[in-house]
């Protein structure tokens, strides 16, 4: 009816109209900026007399400051780079981009691999099968009651009890296993491959689309459309289309053992095996309580749901149980992956070169201590944040959505 009157229960409540602030101390508002303003006060003066302070002390023993030391020449050894660098002609700048991608390959592969362990080690808490699951709850606690620094140093006087290189351990015609590491086959990189990989990132976005043009249609219809074949054709035929075009080479250099060492191939060093060892093994004991409680955190009832329609035990935790458990895991998972990377820091202890190694070295060297910390900082700050910022739109992403 036009004439019907609203029910005013329903109506939005109307907001009090905001009271200007007044000039007196028992103004609520009035006080909190003061106080606001009376602590950021006092923190610049604090900084102020620190930097001061600092600056006369570096004046006073005739230290220079800047970070003009990077373009100077570098002669500190490097094991293993994965950008071209020199001792004697690369730059101290050179050097601190090699430790901080070897300080990147560890975290990215031990995320992965320690999320992987981590996932399977939680599940097997959870097996009806007695065995496996007192296995995996020893791995737990006894890992975790093992300081890391300690495990690193095991696996890494444990790797250098392997035979020498010229009595390296042969595991087929392509690896060699020995004290100083793993020897192994090795591509020879060429613009073929630069290009496939291209493709390869451009296959995996196009499948993303294809991915969501699917789901919006099952939506619209309640029909998925068939799409592996496009899906294929991008991750896989794309790539090899664009290394056709360049003219299909492969070329790969085995490693050869020669009288007193190996020559060839690529080279996996020992300090990265138990640095990568260490790590991946402490940090998926906690992953593993992280997905043993967030499997639990699921109501029973939809185990028994999927058992309902005949889903097998297996398909019921894919499909069913970890989805839900997901929204329980990533926010503490995004803690241990923080952890990782600050663990790896630790390295220094085994002689593996990341950034902490090679900025220690270079403020040795030039005297630059408080730059080199700087950068230190900055870098495992860059590096956290990055991590949480993704964790973070993850979680948003996989949120329940109330309507």
């Amino acid at each position: 009816m036009s004439g019907s009157i609203a029910d005013p229960r329903l109506a939005a409540p109307r907001q009090a109209p905001r009271r200007p602030i007044r000039l007196s101390w028992s103004d609520g508002r009035l006080r909190n900026i003061v106080w606001q303003i009376l602590v950021l006060a006092g923190f610049a003066v604090v900084l102020w007399y620190l930097v001061g302070n600092t600056r006369m002390n570096l004046a006073a023993r005739h230290i220079a400051t800047g970070f003009g030391f990077l373009d100077s020449t570098s002669g500190m050894p490097i094991g293993e780079s994965l950008v071209p660098y020199t001792p004697g002609q690369s730059t101290y700048g050179r050097a601190l981009l090699a430790g901080i991608l070897n300080t990147l390959k560890v975290a990215v592969i031990g995320v992965v691999l320690a999320t992987v362990l981590g996932t399977l080690i939680g599940i097997a808490r959870l097996s009806p099968n007695w065995l496996l699951s007192r296995m995996s709850a020893i791995y737990v606690e006894f890992l975790r009651d093992i300081p890391l620094l300690l495990q690193l140093l095991f696996w890494y006087v444990l790797l250098q009890g392997l035979p020498a290189p010229k009595n390296a351990l042969h595991l087929g015609s392509a690896v060699f296993l020995y004290n100083g590491g793993i020897q192994l086959v090795q591509l020879v990189w060429e613009p073929a491959h630069t290009a496939a990989l291209a493709a390869l990132a451009v296959g995996i976005a196009g499948s993303v689309l294809v991915a969501r043009r699917a789901r919006r249609q099952q939506d619209q219809t309640g029909i998925r459309p068939r799409t592996w074949p496009v899906t294929l054709g991008l991750l896989a035929g794309l790539p090899l289309v664009a290394w056709l075009a360049f003219g299909a080479p492969l070329a790969l250099q085995y490693p050869v053992q020669g009288r007193f060492n190996l020559q060839g191939g690529g080279i996996i060093t020992t300090q990265y095996l138990a640095l990568l060892t260490g790590l991946v093994i402490y940090t998926a004991s906690y992953i593993a309580e992280i997905v043993r409680s967030g499997i639990q955190a699921v109501p029973h009832g939809q185990w028994e749901a999927a058992q309902a329609l005949g889903l097998h035990r297996a398909k019921t935790l894919r499909l069913v149980v970890l989805p839900q458990a997901l929204r329980v895991i990533v926010p503490p998972m995004t803690s241990q992956y923080l952890n990782l990377t600050k663990n790896s820091s630790l390295a220094v202890a085994i002689g593996y070169q990341d950034v902490v190694s090679v900025a220690s070295t270079t403020l040795n060297q030039t005297g630059q201590a408080i730059e080199g910390i700087a950068i230190i900082m900055a870098v495992y700050l860059s590096i956290s944040l990055s991590i949480s910022l993704f964790m973070n739109w993850y979680n948003a992403r996989i949120a329940l959505v109330e309507r």
